[in-house]
């Protein structure tokens, strides 16, 4: 006889793991949690750990809010750090316009109560005195931002819903999913088959491969995504403090201080899809070839507007392959016509939203409705099936575009 839980989550990253804590939060704790490898194996483990404030949609900006809230409440309660660094950040504006821009999101952040403001050039200059401030007319100023590290949340977060009475099985592949004639469905295993009422999919783009059997042509696919870690920065030795993280239109890059070095995630005008036609079957989550060609353009204006990074060298170049839906937002909700069925799966952000989207995603499975109206990760947006090609054209598009204002769904 199978063995049973009131809900299975596929997957062990920082998502998975969020919807596992909120869930026993609320009460679920007759839960399971499969995880293929160890956790954090996906791409959590070499996630930047950004977390943020900002967002152009007040919703979308919630769930960014409640994720910080979400760490460091695991961490108090788990007694497992989550390594928040506290700089803050500076979102640049290379233009009138885009300073202007980030001023109409005054009164948003101030009704969400969220420590926000739009500075000058020169205030600019003495939060972050790295930054060449030439051309520059000023920042959106998100005080309260920082990073964490991605793994030692993730291990927070399971710690507390283990010590709430949820289950995880690490090194447990999920062969298949099923429905089975009494409406329930079945997760099979390596190890045996589990009936629930409830399944996750937190399995980033494996979710994809999963879903594929029951029907369901879900548009996660995966691009690479490079982040580079420079040799120490003489400058950054001599402060007696983090300098805040930069994202830059411009560069379409985000800098910030990993201990005496630079870490800069880079979005480039021309990202790769990687494994469309399926993942490879012994893939466990290795770092894929780096391309720094590919950087070239991005890096020389994140040289311009900061010139320490050009002046040492680059000792870490990290290529990961990242979930990247088409409109940049994840997928988060019930599938409409398979009752008990529900996604958490396609986070380009997934440290800046995971924690938030797993409170959103386990209010509506206990209270059987969403918390609030957030269509813009509601995954009856992609009822109808896209052909891969058109789904890059539009990945790519939004990739490379992600700190760009305006827009819904940008990057963290």
């Amino acid at each position: 006889m199978a063995e049973s839980a009131k809900v299975v989550v596929i997957g062990g990253g920082i998502v998975g793991c969020s919807v596992l804590y909120a869930l026993a939060k609320r009460g679920w704790t007759d839960t399971l949690l499969c995880e293929r490898l160890e956790l954090t194996s996906g791409s959590t483990w070499h996630a930047a750990g950004n977390v943020t404030h900002f967002g152009h949609y007040a919703e979308i900006t919630r769930l960014y809010v409640e994720s910080l809230e979400t760490y460091l409440e695991a961490e108090r309660e788990s007694g497992q750090s989550v390594g928040f660094h506290a700089t803050g950040s500076l979102r640049l504006a290379n233009s009138r316009a885009e300073l202007n821009s980030y001023r109409t999101l005054l009164p948003l952040y101030e009704n969400l109560g969220i420590n926000y403001r739009v500075i000058n050039a020169e205030e600019v200059g003495d939060l972050n005195p790295l930054v060449q401030l030439d051309g520059l007319f000023g920042a959106a100023h998100t005080p309260d931002d920082g990073h964490v590290d991605a793994s030692s949340t993730t291990m927070a977060l399971a710690k507390a819903a283990r010590n709430m009475g949820a289950e995880i099985r690490r090194q447990c592949p999920v062969r298949s999913i099923g429905r089975l004639r009494n409406g329930r469905w079945q997760v099979d295993t390596e190890f045996g088959a589990i009936e629930t009422a409830n399944i996750v999919l937190a399995a980033s783009f494996w979710t994809r491969e999963l879903a594929l059997p029951l029907g369901l042509d879900l548009p996660l696919y995966a691009l690479e995504h490079h982040e580079v870690v420079t040799d120490d920065v003489p400058e950054l030795k001599s402060l007696n403090c983090e300098v805040p993280a930069i994202r830059d239109p411009r560069s379409q890059a985000n800098v910030r201080q990993e201990r005496f070095s630079l870490l800069c995630g880079v979005y480039e005008s021309q990202p790769v899809l990687w494994a469309a036609e399926g993942i490879p079957s012994d893939f466990g989550g290795e770092l894929l070839v780096p391309d720094l060609e590919r950087l070239e353009e991005n890096l020389m204006h994140v040289i311009e507007r900061i010139p320490a990074f050009g002046d040492v060298g680059i000792k870490i170049v990290n290529n990961g392959p990242m979930c990247f839906p088409p409109d940049g937002c994840p997928l988060v909700g019930p599938i409409e016509g398979f009752a008990g069925l529900w996604l958490a799966a396609g986070f380009p952000v997934g440290i800046g939203t995971g924690g938030g989207s797993g409170r959103f995603l386990a209010d509506w499975m206990v209270n059987g409705q969403a918390p609030y109206e957030l269509a813009p990760i509601n995954p009856a947006r992609f009822a109808k099936q896209i052909p891969v090609d058109e789904a890059f054209a539009r990945m790519k598009a939004t990739y490379s575009m992600g700190y760009v204002m305006p827009g819904k769904c940008q990057s963290g």
